[in-house]
């Protein structure tokens, strides 16, 4: 199994196709590696593309300390993953959870990246919200750890605009959803207390997800 240990010694899991410039893949919060394969099938043709599960997210280790979770960890493990595979300088794009990190990549750790997408990214940054922000998502995280993320997921996984995936893309949205009732319980409480819930950006990233 391929896997990348980062300095805290915790092993991700990756995959990659192609070859070229190298393009990095980082997923929201409700998804993993999984959802990148369209991506990963079409931009494969022109660029190494790798795509990993961060901490949390099997078959990526399940560290068990709320310590090991966090907005810098993250950010941290990106970069974990373009050393190790020596991807330097990368192209980097991340989803929601994952452009946050790919965001705060760009500016602790600039060498490492050719370009950021970051899409989605600045939940929890609005100021007048951040309270509201972090009670909702403790609320969430502890409904997850006592219903189970394989039983939460139908409603974690029925927001606004997963509704609209729903709509436009049903099988997409079925495949969304049964990946997500896959995610391991421990893995998603402390990832949404670790990361989520300590949400920060610039003031020039406002916008509000939690995905």
């Amino acid at each position: 199994m391929p896997v990348v240990t980062t300095d805290d010694g915790v092993e991700l899991y990756y995959e990659e196709a192609g070859t070229g410039t190298p393009l990095v893949f980082v997923h929201e919060y409700a998804g993993d590696l999984r959802a990148w394969e369209p991506q990963m099938r079409a931009l494969a043709r022109r660029y190494r593309c790798i795509a990993f599960n961060a901490r949390g997210y099997p078959p990526s280790a399940v560290p068990h300390d709320q310590a090991a979770y966090s907005q810098d960890r993250a950010t941290d493990d990106i970069a974990a993953v373009i050393t190790g595979l020596n991807l330097a300088p990368a192209h980097v794009v991340g989803l929601s959870m994952g452009a946050f990190a790919t965001l705060h990549l760009g500016l602790r750790h600039p060498h490492l990246v050719r370009s950021l997408t970051a899409a989605g990214v600045g939940y929890g940054a609005q100021p007048g919200k951040r309270d509201q922000f972090r009670a909702e998502i403790d609320a969430t995280a502890s409904r997850i750890a006592e219903e189970g993320m394989w039983k939460m997921a139908k409603t974690y996984g029925r927001g606004p605009t997963r509704l609209v995936f729903e709509e436009k893309d049903p099988r997409g949205y079925a495949e969304f959803m049964s990946q997500l009732s896959e995610h391991d319980t421990d893995g998603a409480v402390l990832t949404m207390r670790g990361c989520s819930g300590s949400g920060r950006a610039s003031s020039s990233w406002r916008t509000s997800s939690a995905g």
